[in-house]
């Protein structure tokens, strides 16, 4: 099971600041496409960090990894 963390207002979207998806293995670009489909979170404007880092469409997420969703941030 892949557990990804949510921030800000992706909490209240995913009803929870975590997510849970039944899978042991997959693409960030397959991670986004689910929470999307599951939890309707536009998934064009989140970023993914995997153990601390950004990761990239076709980076691979296991289900021993630190997944987050970090929504876009503005401020001055």
């Amino acid at each position: 099971m892949i557990k990804v963390n949510c921030f800000a207002h992706l909490k209240e979207l995913a009803g929870g600041n975590m997510i849970q998806i039944d899978r042991k293995e997959m693409s960030v670009k397959e991670l986004l496409e689910e929470v999307q489909r599951q939890y309707h979170i536009q998934s064009d404007s989140v970023l993914v960090a995997i153990n601390e880092e950004y990761a990239l469409p076709d980076d691979q997420v296991t289900e021993h990894d630190t997944v987050a969703l970090i929504p876009p941030v503005s401020g001055g």
